[in-house]
């Protein structure tokens, strides 16, 4: 029923824990236990498929309910922890809205989580103009609230129609 591609069998969401845009460590099973979570792995430097699936979620979300709104969060893990401080994560992704928070930290541990996920990680690389890029999977992995497992994978090119479509789905499922 979903425009995105459904996982059998669903991923387990990661057991990591890293530092959240408050400063304060964030566990990600405990703070999005039981709520429709959206996990994608990018960095805020990004020149394309961050922002712009940021922004998707982020108009999709404005046409949701309150009800489908209050059960979704969007999680967003860098993958450049060095520059990615967690004000300059928070400061960046409350510019989509107040049900995105972030998650940044020992670039190891999100790698492996993100591993766990079939998603791929590589350390940020400095090139000769000063600039730094990430490469990273641009899936997003949609959480279900019954299991806490992803049960969906949206890749790169999806629309806000179809994340707009499919919220009210992933949050009574």
């Amino acid at each position: 029923p979903y425009r995105g591609t459904e996982l059998d069998p669903p991923f387990t969401k990661p057991d990591l824990v890293l530092t959240g845009t408050d400063g304060k460590q964030f566990g990600l099973r405990e703070e999005t236990a039981g709520k429709t979570t959206l996990v994608f792995f990018g960095y805020t430097n990004c020149p394309d498929v961050c922002p712009t699936t940021m922004g998707d979620i982020s108009a999709a979300l404005s046409k949701q309910s309150a009800a489908v709104r209050d059960n979704v969060r969007v999680v967003f893990v860098t993958t450049d922890p060095e520059r990615d401080t967690p004000k300059s994560l928070g400061k960046w992704l409350a510019a989509f809205g107040e049900n995105f928070t972030g998650m940044s930290g020992d670039l190891e541990q999100v790698k492996k989580a993100a591993l766990s996920l079939g998603i791929s990680v590589e350390d940020p690389k400095k090139h000769h103009d000063g600039t730094v890029t990430s490469d990273h999977g641009a899936q997003v992995a949609a959480f279900l609230p019954a299991d806490d497992k992803a049960h969906v994978v949206y890749t790169a090119g999806t629309t806000s129609d179809d994340y707009a479509r499919d919220l009210p789905l992933l949050a009574k499922s």
